[in-house]
């Protein structure tokens, strides 16, 4: 773990719904304000397997990673992790080569206060965090460096971020420069809410959270695609979560049921 303080200079902001806490509420957490669960109660009025969503969004995680770790990959970077949850990505990754050095960032105070508790045990060196907002990426490579070797391969895994961040406030931007300091045979993986399969829901879901301060960005199948430009796409390519390798993990109870309105993909950097 890094040196940071967990309840840091910060403020924990309780006045207005955070997507980390809200997603921590979503998986049944604990870790959440009364401002998260109205919000999350308002997304399920309008979409109750959100809850599941959640969950297929988590599992998408685990596969990737165990697919990266099974390819040799050693080094992931995790922007916007969210509250920690067992297994997390160092978990996955380590259980398949134990050497893996993991650094995970998000913004919120809470999450650093519970990523210590999680991280406290780790070898010492190998899983750190670094408290930095996921539109500063000069913050975030200069923490980074301090933990991976940007000469070899590194994954960078935003997994439900970029749907917070919209055009305008850089995520194509964001992701690019982020790639541009990692070498050849790194990977980008994403997993990315839409609203092409349920656009009316999806605009009730986007004008709620704008009135509460959340951006919610949802993108096409094509604008998703975009941010693998230059990348060469891991078969299956762009996919709906549970359908991307799910022979690497158990199915999520209720995949099924109806449709997952979200996008996952991973991306070789040549």
């Amino acid at each position: 773990m890094t040196g940071q303080d967990p309840l840091g200079a910060a403020a924990i902001d309780t006045g207005k719904p955070h997507p980390a806490r809200m997603y921590d509420w979503y998986l049944g957490g604990k870790d959440n304000y009364p401002v998260d669960e109205a919000m999350g109660h308002q997304m399920l009025a309008l979409d109750p397997r959100v809850p599941v969503m959640a969950r297929v969004n988590r599992a998408f995680m685990h596969r990737a990673t165990r697919w990266l770790a099974e390819q040799g990959v050693r080094q992931f970077l995790d922007i916007g992790t969210g509250i920690p949850t067992e297994p997390n990505l160092h978990q996955v990754a380590q259980e398949i080569g134990p050497e893996a050095r993991v650094v995970y960032c998000d913004n919120d105070p809470i999450v650093l206060a519970h990523a210590a508790a999680l991280l406290r045990g780790t070898e010492e060196g190998f899983t750190e965090y670094l408290q930095a907002d996921a539109r500063d990426p000069e913050a975030i490579l200069e923490g980074a460096r301090k933990v991976l070797d940007f000469s070899r391969p590194v994954a960078l895994s935003l997994i439900a971020l970029l749907h917070f961040v919209a055009d305008e406030d850089g995520a194509h931007e964001l992701v690019r420069r982020l790639l541009s300091e990692l070498p050849s045979g790194s990977y980008l993986v994403i997993s990315h809410a839409t609203a092409d399969f349920t656009p009316e829901e999806s605009k009730a879901a986007t004008e709620k959270l704008k009135a509460a301060g959340v951006t919610l960005a949802l993108r096409s199948r094509e604008e998703f695609a975009g941010f693998f430009d230059g990348l060469e796409l891991v078969e299956p390519g762009v996919e709906v979560p549970h359908r991307w390798h799910p022979e690497l993990g158990e199915p999520v109870p209720g995949q099924d049921d109806g449709v997952i309105p979200g996008y996952g993909a991973v991306g070789r950097k040549p």
